[in-house]
């Protein structure tokens, strides 16, 4: 398997196309859409895949799952190793048509890394080592469960790009009685309206959005006790739990995680 810039993989033949890349920690992949549905799996990093309808934080050893045509960006929180599954809308008709990030079997992670081993213009011939490789990683793809790890955004464009200013500088000081002046509405049409099109409350999209904006203050080295009081948090402990249920692992975790890939120097 080869490396392949994004904007390349649409020119490569077959159903099924699998590559990997590394990435450091900062790097973006400006928007962009494929015509084959992907696959993006990260064997270690953090990463944010982001639409026009929300953002989905991609943990060590989870993947997302991108629809094709869906026009969308990456944003590399921590270094990262990336396995890529590129497969043509007709392969399965099983396959999720939402973006969304999804569990990754013991079974799945063999499969891509064994992918690793395959030429970029593998023999896919039914029946050929190939062909039952990329087959079982579709299966195990229909069936992986969904991960609760997604920033949805409002269908209506003055409510999403509120949230997308909110996500990018989240304050504990910015409630929902500035929100509803800045967008002049009541407080219970505004209430209505975020729930209806995002499915959560205000003040939990609020907390998740505290947390995906929290991990490249982590990564750049900034205390977990003073992170959590400055995104309006009663102390670090309740900071860590959020976090630990979001991210499904501690900071601390995290925090090693991405030091241990982190460059020399």
């Amino acid at each position: 398997m080869r490396n392949v810039l994004a904007g390349q993989v649409d020119h490569l033949p077959g159903r099924i196309v699998a590559t990997s890349n590394e990435y450091p920690s900062g790097h973006r992949i400006a928007r962009h859409r494929h015509r084959r549905s992907q696959l993006l799996y990260g064997a270690h990093g953090i990463m944010v895949v982001g639409t026009e309808a929300g953002r989905w934080m991609v943990p060590p050893e989870r993947a997302a799952w991108i629809p094709a045509g869906m026009p969308h960006d990456v944003h590399v929180l921590a270094p990262i190793s990336t396995r890529s599954i590129y497969v043509e809308p007709e392969v399965s008709a099983a396959l999720p048509a939402d973006c969304r990030v999804i569990g990754v079997s013991a079974l799945m992670r063999e499969l891509l890394l064994e992918t690793l081993d395959l030429p970029l213009q593998a023999d896919t011939a039914d029946g050929s080592r190939p062909d039952l490789i990329y087959s079982l990683i579709v299966r195990e793809i229909e069936r992986a469960p969904v991960l609760p790890l997604d920033i949805p955004f409002p269908a209506e464009p003055r409510l999403a790009k509120r949230c997308r200013a909110y996500l990018a500088h989240p304050s504990p000081h910015d409630g929902i009685d500035d929100w509803c002046r800045d967008l002049a509405m009541s407080r219970r049409t505004f209430t209505r309206r975020f729930r209806a099109q995002t499915g959560t409350s205000f003040a939990q999209w609020c907390r998740q959005a505290a947390i995906f904006a929290a991990l490249p203050r982590l990564a750049a080295g900034e205390p977990i006790t003073a992170l959590a009081l400055d995104l309006g948090y009663e102390s670090a402990s309740a900071f860590t739990t959020m976090f630990k249920r979001l991210i499904g692992m501690p900071p601390s975790r995290y925090l090693a995680t991405a030091r241990a890939y982190a460059p020399a120097g």
